[in-house]
């Protein structure tokens, strides 16, 4: 049992867990929690950390690459307040920007210097809800190994393809040339969001939080879309957003 935070693998999970450079540097990251732990893949599965209390709930694992930590050892290596006992290193998926619409019917969101971690998780986990084939980002969204985007995501994240890509309008072209149109969530779009047809290969460009799309990025969609809005606010949040368009898609294909 690792029974000392100085150890030298819990020295490590702890970078991991706060450092996106150590992330980058060994291809993994933290997920916490039973949930999270039983959905992801076996193969991208590392190395795993329990608790005496988890193995006497939930019994002995499976997986051979388990190690026993002290109650103190696993709250210094876990990102939440009150850790469920069990928390793994799990290999980063690599996708590739083909991936993204993968499928009879693409349905994409594309992100623009998302930066809040709850906003992005919460994008890819009803993304999946909502029929998405892929997402793209920009260098500068926030990272999506980042623990509080893992656990937004609730499991989503082993599931959507994403793509980060070093120039977002040459991956809006390429995906242009797919037959995809592109929709920007903008303040000067005129046409409110139910009015335009989803039914075939669309996307949805969002944009940070603060100041929305940049007009180079806007500037690429086929059409400005807005979602009408009564009393005085102007805008929603952006991964509500962003679901009310991707719900809006998903059902206008079931019809």
């Amino acid at each position: 049992m690792i029974t000392s935070t100085g150890n030298s693998q819990v020295k490590q999970v702890i970078a991991l867990v706060k450092k996106a450079r150590e992330r980058k540097k060994t291809g993994l990251f933290v997920v916490e929690g039973r949930k999270m732990f039983q959905e992801a893949p076996k193969a991208w599965i590392e190395k795993v950390y329990v608790t005496e209390r988890y193995i006497r709930e939930y019994g002995e694992l499976e997986n051979s690459g388990w190690e026993l930590v002290s109650e103190e050892v696993m709250h210094a290596m876990a990102d939440t307040q009150t850790p469920q006992g069990i928390l793994a290193l799990v290999r980063q998926p690599s996708w590739n920007l083909p991936d993204v619409w993968n499928g009879k019917n693409p349905h994409i969101i594309l992100l623009e210097t998302l930066q809040d971690p709850g906003n992005l998780g919460t994008i890819l986990r009803a993304g999946e809800g909502a029929g998405i084939t892929g997402v793209v980002m920009n260098r500068e969204t926030a990272d999506i190994f980042n623990p509080k985007v893992i656990r937004s995501t609730m499991g989503s994240v082993y599931r959507v393809p994403f793509v980060y890509t070093d120039d977002l309008r040459e991956a809006v072209m390429e995906i242009k040339k797919q037959g995809i149109r592109l929709f920007a969530a903008h303040l000067k779009g005129k046409k409110d969001y139910d009015q335009a047809d989803y039914r075939k290969g669309c996307g949805f460009l969002i944009g940070n939080e603060a100041n929305g799309l940049s007009d180079e990025t806007a500037e690429l969609a086929d059409g400005y879309i807005k979602i009408p809005m009564a009393g005085n606010v102007e805008s929603l949040n952006a991964a509500v957003a962003a679901s009310v368009l991707m719900f809006e898609a998903a059902r206008q294909r079931r019809k």
